[in-house]
């Protein structure tokens, strides 16, 4: 199984996504299944975040990781902007742990930019990680002239992950951010790499002829084969989200997909790499 170092850990490349999750009582058990059928399936990072649901997913998989050891699991979730401030980021850390039901993240990240200045919202994520309530902390939906900034900053060498889109029609960050990130040790999370929810990206990758093509030669899934596409760099954490537990454990499998430069090729051909900058994109 492929395996990616973040914030000073080995982690299988994928991991647990949790956005949408929490929001509908009737499907809560059916989720909380999914997250437990992927830890047992060999997944160590789950991700999450205040804003999901607003602390509804925190919750739930406070709840589901309750059974397994907490040294096992390798547990991220965010910050939302309005409330990355001096004055009351650590309240809603405290408040991220108790829905957790932990005392500590291994990773906490800055969900994306607000007003607040970036120098005060690193300064104190940097003063978190120093008290252990927080193992390491980094940013989400940062572009390269984001993350620029960000390591000009007194702190900002200790930024551990960026959380951006990535999947295979959105390869723009292949471009000049991931690049950039990789000279610096700077791990990519992948969030919908198979495609957000607020759109038709998701359809049309899974129907298309050349990744069903490479998914049938392998024996896989096209969701599989576009996971293992995510995480094929070594330096990438992908974050697929499931409330299916037999397509969770399939979703975790893919890190063990190993992609020819046949596949990648035929791939690319369908879906090339940029060749000019192009704008971060978002979901």
């Amino acid at each position: 199984m492929r395996k990616i170092n973040i914030a000073g850990q080995s982690v299988p490349a994928v991991g647990i996504g949790t956005w949408h999750m929490g929001n509908e009582p009737e499907r809560h058990d059916e989720e909380i299944a999914a997250i437990r059928a992927g830890v047992e399936a060999g997944a160590r990072a789950v991700d999450t975040a205040e804003v999901y649901g607003t602390g509804k997913s925190e919750t739930l998989v406070g709840e589901a990781l309750q059974p397994f050891n907490r040294d096992d699991i390798f547990l991220i979730s965010k910050i939302k902007p309005d409330n990355a401030s001096k004055a009351v980021m650590e309240e809603h850390l405290d408040a991220s742990l108790k829905r957790l039901q932990t005392d500590h993240l291994d990773l906490y990240l800055y969900h994306w930019r607000g007003s607040i200045p970036l120098e005060e919202t690193v300064a104190e994520l940097d003063r978190l990680r120093e008290t252990g309530k927080i193992g390491a902390w980094g940013v989400s939906n940062f572009d390269i002239p984001d993350m620029q900034e960000l390591v000009a900053l007194p702190a900002g060498g200790n930024v551990a992950a960026n959380e951006d889109l990535y999947h295979i029609e959105s390869r723009g960050i292949e471009y000049d951010l991931l690049p950039w990130q990789r000279e610096r040790h700077i791990p990519l999370i992948a969030y919908s790499p198979v495609g957000g929810l607020s759109n038709n990206l998701k359809t049309s990758m899974l129907t298309d002829p050349a990744v069903c093509k490479v998914a049938e030669r392998h024996g896989v899934s096209t969701y599989e084969l576009l996971i293992a596409w995510t995480v094929r760099d070594g330096n990438t954490l992908a974050i697929p989200q499931t409330s299916n537990a037999e397509h969770m454990r399939a979703n975790i499998a893919a890190a063990g997909i190993e992609l020819t430069q046949e596949d990648l090729a035929e791939l690319d051909g369908r879906y090339p790499a940029p060749t000019h900058r192009i704008p971060l994109d978002v979901d």
